[in-house]
């Protein structure tokens, strides 16, 4: 079993740098919000990752989900695919931090990606993270004809801790035709640290999914305003305005063309709030008390090509430490199907919702297939109103 295990994390070291998506992280302070999981940092926090990331080498691709995202997700296997299958998720959106703190999630602060990429450019000197040898290299990859260039000459024109060095407007195209091979080797030669692409959220997330394994730029993420932002061809609202959850407005005075977009999205929050979020607010009451958590109990069962983890009782932040190892083994077994059996499980916070898509991502990742057995239709209704229940009906199809 040793030798085994040597040899599996053996294999995993070989395939990491090739497939960064095929492996999850378990052990993130990750929590889920209408469906999707959210990683528990601030601005600072963020931007120390990513410098760090940056600086090691090492592969983030990180999504900025706000509430568009959510709703766009919900619909959409793939597109919410590429946000469970990001090394960082944040919550780029005042409404999902107003639902964190209706449903007593501990996302207090949102980080929007205009926002990090500005911690980012004015980086504080006197953070240790912050003290890189160089600036941060960016390449932008997207927008309206001209912009990206209006960015590039714009940022490095200031003294600031990102310097640009490549941009491309591929125009309108299918990914695969903004996909070619010149492209790729265009970012690639640029010696980047960060990409930034602006291609609309969808097309943009289904772009970098599509080209990861060939991309060798260690940041990579859809950010769809912040070409426009540092061009100067739209302006970001002003602090108080962002604070108060009031941006939307300043986006449509500059982008009329916008208020389609966030009327639907008003019309569907409304509705995600009366069916899911009041629902999910009133069952706080019933959380339980510590001792349950305590006595819950999990085994894991290796079958060959099938692994099973049955849970009993109740599991959330109490006792989530102890639900790693196992995911992780579930995660680094060869087993076709995972299975997790939930016969006798009374309750699942956020936290383990969030941790259980990273699981469903790993397995989509890998082509194989996560089952969800045996849900009490109590559990069913939590899945339900926390937007989670594709975890139920998902068979874990190939990305």
């Amino acid at each position: 079993m040793i030798q085994n295990n040597q040899a599996r994390a053996a294999q995993e070291e070989q395939i990491l740098p090739e497939a960064p998506l095929a492996s999850a992280d378990f052990d993130r302070d990750v929590h889920c919000i209408l469906g999707l999981p959210f990683d528990r940092v601030s601005v600072e926090q963020a931007a120390d990752q990513l410098r760090v990331a940056a600086r090691d080498g090492r592969r983030c691709f990180f999504s900025t989900p706000n509430l568009n995202f959510a709703i766009a997700c919900m619909d959409d296997p793939a597109f919410r695919n590429s946000v469970i299958q990001s090394d960082l998720s944040i919550a780029d959106g005042m409404p999902l931090i107003w639902i964190a703190k209706a449903l007593g999630i501990p996302l207090h602060e949102r980080v929007a990606g205009s926002s990090l990429f500005q911690a980012l450019r004015l980086a504080d000197a006197r953070r240790p993270v912050a003290r890189l040898e160089r600036p941060l290299k960016v390449y932008f990859f997207g927008g309206p004809p001209g912009v990206a260039e209006a960015a590039s000459i714009r940022l490095n024109a200031e003294q600031s801790r990102i310097r640009c060095v490549g941009f491309n407007s591929p125009g309108f195209g299918s990914v695969a035709q903004m996909s070619d091979a010149k492209s790729i080797e265009h970012i690639n030669r640029s010696g980047a640290d960060f990409l930034v692409v602006a291609l609309g959220a969808k097309k943009g997330q289904e772009w970098i999914k599509y080209n990861l394994p060939a991309l060798q730029v260690p940041l990579v993420s859809h950010l769809g305003a912040v070409i426009n932002f540092v061009a100067g061809t739209v302006s970001r609202a002003p602090g108080w305005l962002q604070k108060c959850g009031l941006e939307w407005v300043w986006r449509i005075k500059e982008e009329p063309k916008l208020w389609r977009r966030y009327w639907d999205d008003g019309a569907a929050l409304l509705q995600l709030l009366a069916t899911r979020v009041v629902p999910a607010m009133l069952a706080r009451r019933k959380r339980p008390a510590k001792p349950e958590f305590d006595r819950a109990a999990l085994a894991v069962r290796d079958e060959g090509d099938r692994i099973v983890l049955a849970l009993s009782g109740a599991w959330g932040g109490e006792n989530i430490d102890r639900l790693r190892p196992a995911l992780k083994q579930l995660a680094a077994s060869p087993a076709i199907l995972v299975c997790i059996d939930l016969d006798g499980t009374d309750f699942v916070d956020s936290a383990v919702l969030a941790l259980l898509m990273l699981l469903q991502g790993d397995c989509v990742a890998k082509a194989r297939s996560l089952q969800l057995a045996n849900p009490s239709p109590a559990l069913r209704r939590l899945l339900r109103w926390h937007c989670a229940d594709y975890l139920i009906e998902a068979a874990g199809h190939a990305a």
